[in-house]
This record gives structure tokens, sequence and C-alpha cells, in this order.
């Protein structure tokens, strides 16, 4: 029997940090082991502002993890979002020495590898680099160049970009924590990875995950990706509102939103109340499911406005089914 090769995903989110551990099972599939979750302090909107909160959180979440698969946990894949992260679209050539010879996944990987030279903002560094199309001798279109003939090389690639410190303190955060780092992806495309089919990417297709500081968007049209992006708007800020809105304390706004909350006014009635306990013997506060409604209904229309101005960007040239 050969030894089990495990995977384990770390993510650090706004309001929580999560931990799984899959093991890869000989069909290609993963059964997952064990996972551990922890509540996240230390991170608003994606970005790791307490690096000691953070560094505990994700000792516990993996401790957790560690403990429920009997896995020993010593390197991650690390999910990075926060409304620093920006992408764009960068074409890239290769003339080639000999065009009798087959292209070779090195010739490929030097076109991949110089996107990474691509000049910077100061502060700016890039993440990942996602190949879209690859052109051989002007003919577009091609997936998978290996073992064609050509005189030039060329591919349309996707690049992520993010801030350097707020990557910085990711790494730092994990090493800290007594782990390696084995890869960081961008969440939306973890989560495009876990929930999308083949076919729907072929179609057109926006993934929207909506999470605790940030809504993540992936964008995917004849199974290429076009476009991503990061909100700086989630659950958070929905919890803000009705605690502003209700003068409320944040814990007692969390639990109705959770319990009680709605994103269409209109289907709520105004006679329907929830009633929250006074501070330290002050007269209990009564809020209807209606108003509740309407603070949250205000919030997501301006979080799916920004959705669709996103979606937009791409729609326009490629229409999503």
């Amino acid at each position: 029997m050969s030894e089990p090769v495990y995977i384990v995903g770390l993510d650090i989110g706004t309001t929580k940090i999560a931990c799984i551990v899959g093991e890869k099972m000989p069909n290609g599939k993963i059964e997952i082991r064990g996972y551990g979750k922890t509540e996240s302090t230390g991170v608003k909107r994606g970005m790791v502002f307490n690096i000691e909160e953070t560094v505990d959180s994700i000792k516990r979440a993996v401790a957790e993890a560690s403990e429920q698969s009997k896995v020993n946990i010593k390197s991650v894949n690390v999910g990075i979002a926060g409304h620093h992260i920006k992408s764009l679209q960068h074409r890239g050539v290769l003339i080639r020495e000999n065009a009798d010879v087959e292209i070779t996944d090195l010739e490929i990987d030097k076109l991949k590898q110089d996107m990474y030279k691509i000049c910077m903002t100061p502060g700016e560094e890039i993440i990942d680099v996602i190949p879209q199309e690859y052109i051989v001798d002007d003919e577009p279109g091609i997936r998978h160049p290996k073992g064609m003939l050509g005189s030039k090389l060329e591919a349309n690639y996707h690049v992520i970009i993010g801030q350097t410190s707020s990557a910085k303190n990711i790494v730092k955060c994990i090493e800290r924590a007594g782990l390696e780092m084995e890869n960081m992806i961008l969440e939306p495309i973890a989560s495009a990875a876990a929930v999308l089919g083949e076919d729907e990417k072929e179609a057109g297709v926006a993934i929207v995950d909506i999470g605790g500081g940030t809504t993540d968007i992936a964008v995917f049209y004849d199974s290429i990706i076009y476009h991503t992006a990061v909100i700086p708007f989630g659950g958070n800020i929905i919890t803000e509102d009705i605690r502003q809105g209700c003068s409320i304390i944040k814990k007692h706004a969390e639990e109705i939103k959770v319990k009680f909350g709605s994103a269409v006014a209109s289907e709520n009635r105004e006679d329907e109340v929830v009633s929250i306990p006074g501070i330290r013997g002050r007269e209990p506060k009564e809020i209807s499911f209606k108003n509740l409604a309407s603070i949250i209904q205000a919030r997501l229309e301006e979080i799916f406005d920004l959705v669709n101005f996103e979606i937009q960007k791409v729609n326009s040239e490629h229409k999503l089914i």
C-alpha cells in the first residue's frame, strides 16, 4: 500500500478561520478526514490587521482539524481575498528558435514566468497568473499547445494582483503558527473550482461568494476565466447596519439577522416583532420583521449593484447564460 496523500486547505476569513484535511484517493477524488474552525478576530475585509490574534486563531483551527483527522499538519494551501485584489488581462509572446521542433512544457512555462516580470505599481505584486488561451502562429483558441509546431507562441493571461504587505502578512501568520505554505490561491477561484461544473464555465457563469467582510466574484466564459473581483462588503456590514438602524448592540444585531432576517421587506408583516432585552435593566426593544428586512434589503441591493457592475465589465463582450 502506498503512503496516503493529504491536502490541507486553510481559509483565513473575516468572520472565521477554517482548516480542512482531505485525503487524495486513487480515483482522484478527495475524501474529507477532518476540519476545524475558530472565530476570526484579527482579520478585517480579508486583510490581517492583528498578527497575534490571527496566529492564535490559525493554531486553534489547525489543531482541531489535526485532532479530528489524526494527521500531523505541517503545510497548508491558503486562500487569499481582500478588497486590495484586482485583475488584468495581459498577452505574452515567445519567438521560437526552431519552428520545426515541437512546443515543449518548458517553453509554455517560460511564457507564463515572463508574466511575473510585468512592471507593477510600488507596493503591489502578482499573486497568480492563469492562462486563458494560446495562439500559435496567429491561430487563436488553442488550449494545449504542447507538441504543436510553429515559429511564434503567444498566450493571453489573467493576472491577479494584490498588495505586497497583505500577502506578506498572511505568509507571516502561517509561519508564526509553525506551518509551511504550499500554495496561495485567490478565494473566488477556489470557490469556482469547488462548485462549478465544466458545462457552466463553458456556458458563461459568474460565481458570487458573499463572506463576512468581502464579496468575491469570478466570471467564466468558454471555460476561460475572464474576470475576478473582490468587493469590500459582506455579511458584517449588514450586521452593522442593523446595529445602527435599530440602536442595539452588535451581538444582538447578528443574532436577529441570522434567526429572523429576510432580504425582501414586502414579504414581512409590520405586526410581527422580535423583542431585544435591554442593557442593564433598561426596557426591552421591539423590532418589527419588516423594518429588519428593509435594512437587510437596502444593503444587499447595494452589494448586488456592485456585483452587477463587475459582471457587466465582461457581459457586454461575452454574454453569460
